[in-house]
């Protein structure tokens, strides 16, 4: 794909979303339930779309939290639902379309105290303290209005029940069925109450969200090591959630942190633009994170986090790391300093993240457990211990307490951050050094993904796949050593295929959220190998589709 002029500058002023637009289109578009694409519809992150395409508008968010209220009453739900939203333009009205439907369900609801925007992790966190501390009682669970780190224009409905992360396809699937019954029936069976009347409501109660997160960082970081190391660090909140939480962390805990970004403004003006030219917030990007390179030389350690602040993007004196680069480091840093995890606490990855983490699990004589894509595959392993860490290659990751207990059960953004001070202080060398280190150990993999157009036609191919349907021996020169359409770390399909060797891997898999298709490869034997690993991938689509 060719990177776009506008990469890594700020947009220009003619491209701005019109919010004036966007939120009116909100309340006065109604969405066709005869058309496929404006029904609800719940990808790996819940239903995203935009009020300007009829994909989120009032009526969506009504039907959804309906459905959500139906979910609830059905699986005797019947304590707090955490509330949560981004800082996106149709966060806001979305959040509190839903605050009509549930105060008109008499459901609990726990918002913001001071209505700042909510970090996703941190109503994880509020959901599995609550469950915690009131063991026995009735079960909280949470809703986050997010689209991540979607363009200005979208919107996005997340819901986690009691065991505080994203809901299983099981459930968003009855959601979702559920919610489309509203809108077939133009929402007549929906409760609701007036907005005004919904937030007056002994119901809603207000809750902070960043005070309890910020308390209990002790619990699961070093926080005295980062202070008493006097390491500089730089954060750019990118115009989300987490910019709440920063000023207190530093506070409470005396860091020498600066936030070099305060503002909040829905066109999202202040970030640059990523490769293809568009906003988008994703922390993960070189083009996006220009301007916090830009400063790096001010900081010993800078970071970032997406809008719902489940993302993080690490930048050292070298520049911006691969998500994989430091999950890899992260998880040797952990595996060696979590001294009371079980001893078989597992390394928890995705297909698609990176082999290093393979190989630095061996060296550690950890388990490594791979599943499907999404965060929800690490839930019962955070649960239960089994898995010290969870993560995916599109920079999101969570961990264990020091005692063993789940934090969060969704990604953690500021965590990972937070950890990466962390390593600086008690390693006494930054998280790229430590990659650095492993990759003189290890080996030094190249990884790279390409899209592709997709169809309901690739779809339906790569989901009825099985491993006996490809006849493959080698790959890319090298004997195949697994064949896989299904996670062996918990035997689900992962709509798609990976193919692996020795010296590297390929991955194809229609995308959850957009019409494409992605295809993953991964190299231990440098660039021409990795070409080539994608060259054969390509070759195995077109003849799956022919």
């Amino acid at each position: 794909m060719a990177i776009h002029p506008q990469a890594g500058r700020l947009p220009a002023p003619e491209t701005l979303e019109n919010i004036p637009a966007l939120v009116s289109a909100y309340y006065t578009e109604s969405p066709d339930p005869q058309q496929a694409s404006q029904r609800v519809a719940f990808g790996t992150s819940g239903h995203r779309g935009s009020s300007l395409s009829q994909t989120f508008t009032e009526r969506h968010i009504h039907a959804i939290t309906q459905a959500v209220c139906d979910y609830r009453k059905q699986h005797g739900i019947a304590g707090p639902l955490f509330m949560g939203a981004d800082s996106h333009a149709l966060s806001e009205p979305a959040f509190r379309s839903a605050l009509e439907v549930l105060a008109a369900n008499d459901v609990q609801v726990r918002i913001s105290h001071d209505g700042s925007c909510t970090a996703t992790p941190a109503v994880s966190h509020a959901i599995l303290c609550w469950n915690a501390e009131h063991a026995g009682q009735a079960r909280a669970d949470g809703i986050i209005i997010t689209p991540s780190h979607n363009p200005p224009c979208d919107g996005g409905f997340k819901y986690n029940p009691p065991h505080g992360g994203p809901a299983e396809t099981t459930v968003t699937s009855w959601i979702e069925g559920r919610a489309n019954h509203y809108l077939d029936h133009l929402n007549c069976d929906v409760l609701r109450l007036p907005y005004n009347r919904a937030r007056r409501s002994s119901l809603v109660q207000g809750y902070d969200f960043t005070a309890r997160y910020v308390e209990d960082l002790p619990r699961i970081l070093d926080m005295d090591a980062i202070a008493a190391s006097g390491v500089k660090l730089g954060v750019d909140p990118l115009g989300g959630a987490s910019l709440s939480l920063w000023d207190p962390i530093a506070e409470r805990y005396k860091l020498d942190l600066t936030v070099v970004n305060t503002a909040i403004d829905p066109t999202f003006r202040f970030v640059p633009c990523d490769k293809d030219g568009k906003i988008r917030m994703d922390c993960s990007s070189p083009y996006v994170m220009s301007g916090l390179l830009n400063m790096r030389d001010s900081f010993d350690l800078s970071f970032a986090c997406d809008p719902d602040s489940d993302r993080h993007g690490i930048v050292a004196k070298s520049g911006l790391m691969n998500p994989n680069h430091y999950l890899a480091a992260a998880a040797w840093h952990l595996f060696r300093s979590r001294f009371q995890w079980r001893a078989d606490a597992a390394i928890g990855k995705t297909l698609v993240t990176s082999a290093m983490l393979d190989r630095v699990g061996q060296e550690l004589g950890r388990k490594v457990i791979e599943v499907p894509v999404g965060f929800k595959w690490f839930v019962p392993y955070l649960s239960d211990g089994s898995c010290g860490m969870g993560c995916e290659e599109s920079a999101g990751a969570s961990f264990l307490c020091f005692d063993g207990s789940p934090w969060s059960t969704d990604k953690d953004g500021p965590l990972l951050c937070l950890l990466a001070a962390e390593m600086t202080a008690r390693e006494e060398r930054a998280p790229d050094e430590i990659y650095r280190s492993l990759t003189e150990q290890f080996g030094a993999p190249l990884y790279q993904r390409q899209d592709a157009p997709a169809d309901d036609k690739v779809r339906t191919c790569l989901k009825a796949l099985k491993p006996e349907d490809i006849q493959l021996q080698s790959l890319a020169g090298s004997p195949v050593t697994g064949i896989l359409t299904t996670a062996p770390g918990n035997g689900a399909s992962i709509g798609g295929v990976k193919i692996c060797s020795e010296a590297g891997w390929f991955a194809i898999r229609p995308s959850g959220t957009e019409a494409i298709c992605k295809v993953y490869a991964e190299s231990f034997q440098g660039e021409q190998h990795l070409q080539a690993l994608h060259a054969e991938a390509q070759a195995l689509l077109q003849r799956l589709l022919a």
